[in-house]
């Protein structure tokens, strides 16, 4: 079995390092954001298919590292897919099904908030699964993977690694903001006091799972900013993507009025001028 780095969640591979200085992190950050840019035009043009999964502890970063992994892409080329809890009929289908069908076409980049190792985690640890079913993931999921890569799927695989004591401090956070209050669940509740049993079903998934062709990468994510640009330097680095010249573009010129007349603007219904009344308040 390959071996990518330490699980901090088992309370190995902390890091005692300085949190990264603001300016640094948001320079950097933005330089990355750059070349994630890059390739995704290089994955539009070349018509390649990349997928990559976010997995990890609840509370590690997972989905705070998304957002800055789009937030200049194209929606049209990178898509998340944030599956809910399977209902009925899913749970009637061969379990990869309902993952294949979000998988990327030619020229689509697609990020999994969560993915089918949803089975060795929290199906595997509340008991939403029976002891064959996971028996078979564990079985299924490395055929089903190589498969992917021999298709040409390109396929990276991401492990968000966090200590139970910044876990905590992260649910207490949220439990006291009203805007991120909705990030917390029952279940979210319950992995603090299964801490453990979810340690020991990340340990065998990576037995099972860390398998050359697609490796496990973990992310230390004591520190998020850290977390964040060194997972998507990573996966930079991981693509032999280059530049992709794209074609001048020129802003035409407007042609000459021909004689249309605007709408009256009290014929039209516009939003009330909010900020206006923001700023009267303010002098």
């Amino acid at each position: 079995m390959a071996h990518h780095g330490k699980d901090a969640s088992t309370g190995a591979g902390e890091s005692a390092t300085d949190r990264v200085p603001g300016k640094l992190y948001r320079r950097e950050l933005l330089r990355l954001q750059a070349e994630l840019v890059k390739l995704q035009e290089w994955v539009k043009a070349e018509g390649m298919r990349l997928v990559v999964v976010f997995e990890g502890r609840d509370g590690a970063g997972k989905g705070s590292t998304i957002k800055r992994v789009t937030e200049y892409l194209n929606p049209r080329v990178a898509r998340i897919v944030a599956l809910p809890a399977p209902g009925e009929r899913d749970r009637s289908q061969w379990y990869f099904q309902r993952y294949i069908e979000h998988l990327p076409a030619a020229g689509e980049i697609v990020l999994f908030d969560r993915s089918w190792y949803n089975r060795a985690g929290v199906e595997r640890v509340m008991g939403f699964c029976t002891k064959e079913e996971y028996g078979r993931f564990l079985h299924q999921c490395p055929i089903f993977e190589r498969l992917l890569v021999e298709d040409g799927i390109l396929l990276r695989k991401y492990w968000f690694s966090v200590s139970d004591a910044e876990q905590e401090q992260r649910f207490r956070s949220r439990l006291d903001d009203p805007m991120r209050r909705w990030k917390l669940s029952e279940m979210d509740l319950e992995s603090m006091t299964r801490w453990e049993d979810y340690s020991r079903a990340k340990d065998e998934m990576f037995v099972h799972t860390d398998i050359p062709e697609v490796p496990w990468y973990v992310v230390d994510s004591a520190d998020k900013r850290r977390a964040r640009l060194n997972m998507i330097s990573h996966l930079l680095s991981t693509v032999d993507y280059h530049d992709v010249q794209r074609p001048p573009l020129e802003l035409p010129r407007r042609p000459k009025p021909t004689g249309y007349v605007r709408a009256p603007r009290e014929s039209q219904t516009f939003v009330p001028d909010y900020v206006g009344s923001l700023l009267r308040h303010a002098s």
